[in-house]
């Protein structure tokens, strides 16, 4: 059964740092393109970022510049740097792969900024 577990999540000041993880079980990751989402509070899920198997990189705009989604395959660990971080980027954030149908939900990790 394939599990993603992301952890990191945090409550973090503005214009602060966090460095998120998620883990994965499947055999495929290393070839496999993998994105980062986030979920605010009564809003739906939404893109943040994604990396492909090579490690070519890309982000949604509100996040362009600020994050960066790195990947370890060896440990098959997909992280996403979080700088210089702003009230709208709190949420959950969850991973999955980013092409074929999604991997069950992983329980996300929450990341809270304040004043």
């Amino acid at each position: 059964q394939v599990q993603l577990v992301e952890s990191g999540g945090d409550l973090v000041q503005v214009g602060g740092s966090l460095r998120l993880s998620c883990a994965a079980s499947f055999g495929a990751f290393s070839i496999s393109p993998m994105g980062w989402y986030r979920q605010a509070a009564g809003k739906e899920r939404e893109y943040v970022a994604s990396i492909t198997s090579g490690g070519r990189a890309d982000y949604a705009h509100p996040v362009k510049g600020r994050f960066t989604i790195s990947r370890d395959n060896n440990k098959k660990t997909v992280y996403l740097q979080m700088n210089s971080v702003e009230f709208a980027d709190t949420g959950v954030y969850y991973c999955n792969r980013l092409s074929g149908p999604a991997f069950p939900w992983g329980q996300g990790t929450q990341v809270t900024v304040s004043s």
